[in-house]
């Protein structure tokens, strides 16, 4: 996110909005992530999560320093995995899979959320440098919700994309693949950095954000 602003030659109220942006996610929307993973797994019969003291909005119980990071810098990133176990639920693929998706799912809502207060601040005036700048806010935390929302669906630890993979490759080569997860996360975030990564996730992204922001702006005449 902040090496795209600064690239890019964004406006420093820009800049400043994407940043304050970014850890608004990170300390508020993230968490929200995470407890629908909580919540779901609770509800489907697993009590690990909750337990574990995962049931919970606390951003200092999910949040992973390297992953939030990655989220300011880049606009992708991840949290603490919640701890599940598949046993406890009556269709452990069924759970596992509901599991997973609830936190993208999640995000997804939320930038739905963003995208109805961008809506509503864009029917004042944006000659005021507050209602720009809030709109700026909005539209760079609804974009960062997105773009988590499709990253973490990549099914490649530590995110809920392995989950999903979990269900369909052997277990041996699951939990094999499993012991690589360290290596893995900095070769992602090397390929986060270098854009090789981040153009393909930031046109699926921007796709997702663009048919949101669409279905969200048909109330407010078309607003965007």
């Amino acid at each position: 996110m902040l090496f795209d602003l600064i690239r890019g030659g964004h406006s420093m109220l820009e800049i400043l909005a994407g940043v304050f942006a970014s850890l608004f996610v990170v300390f508020c929307t993230l968490p929200f992530h995470e407890y629908a993973h909580a919540l779901v797994a609770t509800k489907l019969g697993d009590q690990t999560a909750r337990l574990s003291g995962r049931l919970s909005l606390n951003p200092m119980r999910h949040i992973d320093p390297l992953g939030a990071l990655m989220i300011v810098l880049v606009g992708f990133g991840y949290a603490k995995p919640v701890p599940v176990n598949p046993r406890n639920f009556k269709n452990p693929k069924v759970g596992m899979a509901l599991t997973a998706l609830a936190g993208p799912g999640a995000n997804l809502l939320m930038a739905i959320v963003f995208l109805l207060l961008k809506n509503i601040i864009l029917l004042f005036p944006t000659s005021n440098p507050i209602v720009l700048a809030l709109a700026y806010f909005f539209i760079f935390a609804a974009s960062i919700n997105i773009g988590l929302a499709v990253f973490n669906l990549l099914p490649i630890p530590p995110l809920d994309g392995s989950r999903i993979l979990q269900l369909i490759i052997p277990s041996k080569y699951y939990f094999k693949f499993l012991q690589y997860e360290r290596y893995v996360v900095i070769v992602v975030f090397v390929l986060l950095l270098t854009g090789i990564l981040s153009r393909p996730l930031g046109y699926l992204q921007s796709l997702l954000y663009n048919g949101l922001d669409f279905l969200v702006s048909l109330p407010f005449g078309g607003v965007h």
